[in-house]
């Protein structure tokens, strides 16, 4: 069996992407997002900037002859070339394992070796801005088998992130973690079965498996559906034999509290999760953390940001207003057409808001007010305007969090669409946004400006959906329940 450096960076990553990347079916992977497709280019384009301010030299092979390549590069390594580029490098591990590592440069320094008075370290160009750790994994696998072409091992390994500097891996430090994963990874890859499918969204949402995984996932109803069920507190929770929606839903909290990663109240808030999922239904929580619900105002402000992370950029800020003495709703859209515009809106957004000085500002999750701090400092807005600002900010996420949701999770979209909202666009997202803000500067097709705005709007408009339905829930939810305690 061949194994890799990529099949064991998919490992650290999910254990059951790197059993169907080498046993899947192909053809039934999900179509690459344009998100996908776009962190694909950045990563060739960094890649290549990063080689090209190295002298290198590539080992002449065909890709995928790997053995010509190892052959390859190994003739370079021996005549001592100061970097080596897309080199290939094979050697057997346990008898019945071949290990490839290819990578991205293998550079020349002082040391003895197989070779001579040198000896070679391996880097990576990785398009992360700090060094994950699967990235050091990584590195201590190439290491590795380095060691075994070379006799020796590197001490150390680098990574070209982007950022200026060029960090260094230890590898001492990581050889004993990657001994590990890489046994497990490779006592995976020969099972008969793919490991057992767990859905994380941060981990999942990029991943061309995830279509069949969430299939699979929803029709056995698993637990990594339900709002607060970590790998790590599903892994307590097996230990239980709690393995299925319906038992959590009838687990006794305090059986819960003692474990690691619960206490009383992570105990307590995830079983009336699981109720409310099993039950189709919201249950409002009992915790001293409740947010009160105020009379509604008049005036109202709903505020949503689109942004460009790689160009530290906060290019759209929209804000709908909703006011109740006329009767009327009017969005706003205050976008960067350049970065160089960004100082413009931000001056916009600031004038529009002042015109309400007493109008609470929605918004969903903290984004919003980090991003009013980090454009306040960046501009010089005085701080105490920002500081007077940021007191009208109310997070409707904070909101939510006092409710349990028959959702999946407590994003805006999955909530807003369990409430009957539907975005005009209905499979766009901020991921969208971010490749069609990119392409907008590349080629000047304003529809993809208006796409971006029409998304932003609806989002403006969610969170007012979502903001209103929790003050009357909670509001007849508390009502009900003075009520029975009166009848009491």
């Amino acid at each position: 069996m061949l194994m890799t450096a990529e099949l064991l960076l998919q490992y650290q990553r999910c254990q059951r992407r790197a059993f169907l990347d080498t046993h899947g079916d192909r053809s039934q992977r999900d179509t690459p997002s344009e998100f996908l497709l776009r962190l694909q280019q950045d990563k060739v384009i960094h890649h290549q900037n990063a080689l090209a301010q190295q002298n290198h030299q590539q080992p002449d092979y065909y890709r995928g002859n790997w053995q010509a390549g190892a052959i390859a590069t190994l003739e370079l390594m021996q005549q001592g070339v100061e970097r080596i580029s897309q080199g290939v490098l094979l050697t057997n591990y346990l008898e019945k394992y071949t290990l490839l590592s290819r990578p991205d440069l293998l550079i020349k320094q002082p040391g003895n070796s197989s070779f001579g008075d040198w000896i070679y370290i391996p880097a990576q160009i990785e398009l992360g801005k700090r060094p994950k750790l699967e990235y050091q994994i990584i590195a201590a696998y190439n290491a590795h088998v380095l060691e075994q072409i070379q006799g020796i091992s590197p001490k150390s390994a680098w990574l070209f992130l982007r950022r200026p500097e060029i960090y260094t891996v230890d590898i001492a430090r990581w050889t004993a973690q990657m001994q590990r994963s890489l046994n497990q990874c490779l006592e995976i890859l020969e099972a008969e079965l793919a490991p057992e499918v767990f859905i994380s969204r941060q981990r999942c949402n990029l991943c061309r498996w995830y279509s069949q995984c969430y299939a699979i996932a929803k029709s056995q109803q698993h637990l990594s559906l339900i709002p607060g069920v970590t790998p790590n507190r599903y892994t307590q929770l097996q230990a239980l034999n709690v393995v299925t929606l319906e038992a959590l839903t009838q687990v006794n909290p305090s059986q819960l509290e003692s474990l690691p990663g619960f206490d009383r109240q992570v105990a307590q808030k995830l079983v009336l999760q699981a109720q409310a999922v099993f039950e189709n239904r919201p249950i409002l929580l009992d915790t001293t953390d409740s947010i009160s619900v105020s009379p509604v105002p008049l005036i109202e402000l709903y505020f949503d940001i689109e942004a460009e992370p790689d160009l530290n950029l906060d290019y759209l800020l929209g804000v709908l207003v909703v006011n109740r003495q006329t009767g009327t709703e009017t969005f706003y859209e205050f976008l960067a057409e350049t970065p160089a515009q960004e100082e413009t809106i931000w001056q916009q957004f600031l004038d529009l808001v002042h015109q309400y000085p007493t109008a609470p500002i929605y918004h969903f999750c903290s984004y919003e007010v980090d991003t009013v701090k980090r454009l306040g400092k960046l501009y010089h807005t005085p701080r105490q305007q920002i500081k007077t600002l940021l007191a009208r900010f109310v997070d409707v996420y904070e909101l939510t969090q006092t409710v349990a949701l028959p959702v999946e999770n407590y994003t805006l979209k999955a909530i807003a669409r369990w409430l009957g909202f539907e975005w005009r666009d209905p499979h766009a997202n901020g991921s969208h946004c971010i490749y069609w803000y990119d392409q907008w500067l590349a080629s000047g097709d304003r529809t993809l400006l208006d796409a971006i705005v029409r998304y932003n709007e609806d989002d403006c408009y969610a969170t007012r959906y979502v903001k209103d339905w929790l003050v009357d829930f909670i509001a007849s939810s508390s009502s009900t329940d003075l009520q029975a305690n009166c009848s009491q």
